[in-house]
């Protein structure tokens, strides 16, 4: 859904107010970006009790306006766009997934939590299929991303020199004080610091190629020299990986299959079957490789007991970890496992909010999809900087969602900026070049 220019960039379709007005599209753009990346709550302190407590809910009035306010602008300039049938798609298969998701959580324990997570999944899903129509070429999206990273990064940075205590991860925090010196910035935790560097750090690199090198290279050093500060181990493991298995991805058609369908079926063998298979465990402890993959172990143990118990419906959306019934059940005397935040594990999570049937809906969303996109890709655009960006991001998320809970997650940055991206490669899958330029007033509008 996009047109390209003679030079060979695949385009969105301008939406503005005409060739002498100032489009929208940019500052929307812009605001969306700072408030993921940075929130409206940056600098969380992590040493009081409200931590601990499973019912403190993340959320504030501030927070509540802003979003809505950004999801009313972006829906507005959406339908206002002449590509406004690519919102939402394919809602062939989004509409049935989100209906099964709304069903499973009306029967659940804690119906509003459901109802309210789905709604936020929507509105998150609905910005995605927007966000890319707003710049009006590959150079202003570059250029956007460039400074909105770069003050992500000054922010990140101005909190590591000038409010360390809720920068750096102290000794007096509760509920994890292993962390202490490791540094997290403006970010609630080291390892969501760790995930937003490695992306930034992909931002880097395109950015480098499409809009400017020097903004480029200062965005991918300074985002490496955090992300080593923050200790993630995970995240630092995998950015130069996705950088190789990316770079396969590409050139070898025959392994696009094998990596992505493969390569996540193997992934999360080794991490969630070590937890449940102990000669497999024990097999990946003798690689040298800790087979408790930080503790997680017991997390997944606990939850795929608990999915034998509910497979087909699950227990809801968000109405199984930290809730009231779980945590102060009486479960921690056998398992403190009943305590966690999440599963740890994107995949096993959607099992267990939506059953077998979410799990699969959401795979060939996420996995399946993307992939056919992928293979539809013109010639033209197989190998551009732009598509090169949207699939190391897809790779990147797919991956670490073995790891990490990222799915669905409608405030959370990387799954938006994951949305996005498979929206990117389902409008790159569907350009088309001319070899005609025009005014965003006489632009003809791309057809789904």
């Amino acid at each position: 859904m996009k047109t390209a220019s003679p030079d060979n960039h695949a385009r969105p379709v301008a939406a503005g107010v005409g060739s002498g007005g100032i489009s929208a599209g940019p500052i929307l753009f812009m605001a969306i970006f700072l408030f993921f990346w940075i929130s409206t709550t940056p600098f969380v302190d992590l040493t009081g009790e409200g931590v601990l407590d499973p019912s403190a809910g993340n959320s504030n009035r501030l927070n509540q306006i802003v979003s809505l306010s950004l999801f009313a602008g972006t829906l507005c300039y959406g339908l206002l766009h002449p590509l406004r049938a690519t919102i939402l798609q394919p809602r062939a298969l989004l509409l049935p997934m989100f209906g099964w998701f709304l069903f499973v959580s009306l029967i659940s324990n804690y119906p509003m939590l459901g109802i309210k997570a789905v709604i936020l999944t929507v509105m998150a899903t609905i910005n995605a299929s927007i966000y890319l129509l707003m710049p009006s070429s590959e150079k202003q999206f570059a250029k956007m991303l460039a400074i909105g990273t770069l003050i992500m990064l000054a922010t990140a940075y101005y909190g590591i020199i000038f409010k360390p205590d809720v920068s750096i991860h102290q000794l007096s925090e509760l509920r994890e004080p292993m962390n202490a010196g490791l540094w997290r910035g403006h970010f609630p935790h080291k390892n969501s610091a760790a995930a937003a560097m490695v992306v930034a750090t992909f931002f880097g690199l395109f950015v480098m190629n499409a809009f400017s090198r020097l903004a480029g290279i200062a965005i991918v050093v300074l985002s490496i020299f955090f992300l080593v500060h923050t200790g993630g181990k995970t995240s630092s493991a995998m950015l130069p990986a996705i950088l190789i298995l990316a770079w396969a991805f590409e050139r070898m058609r025959f392994l696009r299959i094998p990596i992505a369908v493969g390569g996540i079926a193997v992934f999360n063998l080794f991490a969630v079957g070590s937890a449940v298979f102990r000669p497999l465990g024990d097999f990946i402890t003798s690689l040298g490789i800790d087979a408790t993959f930080t503790n997680r172990a017991d997390i997944w143990r606990f939850a795929f007991t608990a999915l034998a118990e509910n497979p087909i419906t699950g227990y809801g959306i968000k109405a199984f970890w930290q809730t009231q019934e779980l945590v102060y059940g009486g479960g921690a005397v056998e398992t403190w496992a009943v305590t966690a935040a999440n599963g740890h594990n994107s995949y096993l999570d959607i099992a267990l909010m939506a059953g077998i049937p979410g799990l699969l809906l959401t795979l060939l969303w996420i996995i399946f999809l993307p992939l056919r996109d992928i293979s539809r890709l013109p010639p033209a655009i197989e190998h551009s900087h732009l598509t090169r960006l949207f699939i190391r991001v897809w790779l990147y998320v797919i991956f670490n969602a073995g790891l990490e809970s990222l799915f669905f997650e409608g405030g959370n940055l990387l799954w938006f900026t994951f949305l996005y991206c498979l929206y990117g490669l389902r409008l790159q899958s569907s350009a088309t070049l001319t070899n005609e330029r025009f005014t965003p007033a006489e632009r003809p509008a791309a057809h789904a």
